[in-house]
């Protein structure tokens, strides 16, 4: 795949690719709290099919993931089993963040042991909120993925190339609005901030 890293793949090759890989998706499921029986109803129950999306559950090893859905709350504790899953799964990759707790601590955010967010461990691509969402938003929030990966530019993506981190006075006046998770710049190891889809278009929480 040299001619991807180097940016110099045809358009319609690149269109072709995108559309390939947006159709045929490993998802790694992480369920640490009540969202992950959401999770469990949207992947395993045949009420929702989410095959027919061209998404695969239940892959062998994060190594063959494409991304992974984070539901639950995170706790400072389990931080640093997310962020070897994360750097064990190949670029290009993805994370979804599903419901209040994995978004931003929800009714524990005030807690010793609850870190604020999985945004502020790896970088998160979609959130879904809710507490708990409903399976149907984490679909929608699989087809807004989708859609983001139709029209990326795979040479940025596979290079990890991210949004480019924000000002500090850009920051506060996105975060008082509350769609964006805090920049590279103020996260640990300096990791690539992308810009966030939202489900439903509303704040993170």
């Amino acid at each position: 795949m040299g001619l991807v890293e180097k940016g110099k793949l045809p358009a319609p090759l690149t269109k072709l690719f995108n559309l390939g890989r947006s159709y045929s998706m490993w998802v790694y499921q992480w369920g640490l709290a009540c969202c992950a029986i959401e999770m469990g109803a949207a992947f395993a129950s045949p009420r929702y099919d989410v095959m027919r999306l061209g998404v695969i559950p239940l892959p062998a090893s994060p190594r063959q993931a494409d991304f992974v859905v984070i539901s639950g709350t995170v706790t400072d504790k389990m931080a640093p089993a997310i962020k070897r899953l994360y750097e064990q799964m190949p670029e290009p990759k993805y994370v979804i963040s599903m419901g209040s707790c994995a978004n931003c601590g929800g009714p524990y955010w005030d807690s010793y042991s609850v870190t604020k967010g999985v945004d502020q461990i790896i970088p998160v691509d979609v959130y879904v909120p809710g507490c708990p969402p409903r399976p149907e938003a984490l679909l929608e929030g699989v087809v807004l993925l989708q859609q983001r990966i139709k029209s990326e530019d795979m040479a940025a993506k596979w290079r990890g190339e991210g949004a480019q981190p924000m000002s500090r006075n850009e920051r506060h006046e996105e975060l008082s609005q509350g769609h964006v998770p805090p920049p590279a710049g103020d996260t640990p190891g300096g990791m690539p901030q992308r810009d966030p889809i939202v489900v439903g278009g509303g704040p993170i929480e």
